[in-house]
């Protein structure tokens, strides 16, 4: 999450007339992540999120998102529910911005991953995917294997300002991921950025997923390994073998993996890693000056990278 469109008082309480919600009680803008601009809206109907969407998203895909945290939801899986307007419309425009009001789920997400969220993390996963299976339309993944190399393309002037050499290292890197990325393995919808701060907990068990914008249909075992990058290296950068092995029990307690998943984890953990990085490293050099954003250092996920590029199969994640 994060503001890149300021809203005024004015502008809000005009929005908000298309609703049933109640007049504006309170409203604050939400300074974490990078992607779409998000705002803590209460209104006397109760709290809600308001979310601005810019950059990435592409407006003709919102009904995809919506559709599909709607379909999760009527399964039980604990996502934000987009509130439709008095037109029975949940996206709307805001200060020329495609804009929704989704629903507040309760909980905190960790600040400091424990093995113990790890297992439910993985529980949760399982059943989004379970979920997911039902939900017919397809969207393809715009961040996978096909778009890193021109995102690092974007980069390639200001890359090695970041690290000398680093442009270098993540071409050799994708000359080894791209050509063994597999392409047969179980496919379905997938939310495919399940970082901490889009993960809430309540009494030790996950309450809600939100930022579903990057989902799309994808390896689900893809969605797995960005949960391994996220949740399972320590803030010094080794990676917690105990974490992972809490994870992927977790997950396979609920949708077990077949061998050709395990055995492809290593490049797919590889392949989150340099998306990851790739973006960091494009946001890094490219975020507007004054934005109320948190910038994320593309370094992090170099160093899972580089990790994950030693790993010479499943034992290396405990499994």
């Amino acid at each position: 999450m994060a503001v890149y469109t300021d809203v005024s008082d004015e502008a809000l309480t005009a929005f908000l007339r298309d609703y049933d919600l109640g007049g504006l009680v309170a409203f604050r803008g939400i300074a974490e992540g990078v992607e779409n601009s998000n705002f803590s809206l209460r209104t006397g109907a109760g709290d809600f999120i308001l979310t601005l969407y810019e950059k990435r998203v592409d407006p003709g895909e919102l009904p995809w998102f919506i559709g599909l945290m709607r379909h999760l939801a009527a399964r039980n899986v604990s996502c934000p529910l987009p509130v439709a307007g008095r037109d029975g419309e949940p996206l709307r425009v805001l200060n020329n911005r495609p804009a929704a009001i989704t629903t507040f789920l309760p909980g905190v997400w960790p600040r400091r991953v424990r093995p113990d969220h790890c297992r439910p993390l993985g529980e949760a996963l399982a059943r989004l995917h379970l979920a997911g299976r039902d939900y017919p339309p397809e969207r393809r993944n715009a961040l996978g294997p096909d778009s890193w190399r021109p995102l690092l393309d974007r980069s390639r002037d200001g890359g090695d300002a970041v690290q000398p050499g680093l442009v270098a290292e993540l071409d050799q890197a994708l000359d080894r991921i791209l050509p063994a990325w597999p392409r047969a393995l179980p496919r379905g919808q997938i939310h495919a950025d399940l970082f901490p701060d889009n993960v809430f907990f309540l009494q030790r068990e996950v309450s809600g997923l939100i930022d579903f914008y990057f989902a799309c249909t994808d390896l689900l075992a893809y969605d797995l390994a960005v949960c391994v990058n996220a949740w399972c290296f320590e803030a010094d950068g080794q990676f917690n073998v105990t974490k992972a092995r809490a994870l992927v029990a977790g997950y396979e307690s609920v949708r077990p993996l077949g061998p050709e998943e395990r055995d492809a984890l290593p490049v797919l953990a590889q392949g989150s890693a340099i998306r990851f990085a790739l973006t960091r490293l494009f946001d890094w050099l490219n975020t507007p000056p004054g934005a109320m954003v948190t910038r994320k250092d593309p370094m992090d996920y170099v160093r899972r990278l580089r990790f994950h590029l030693a790993v010479d199969g499943p034992e290396g994640y405990g499994l």
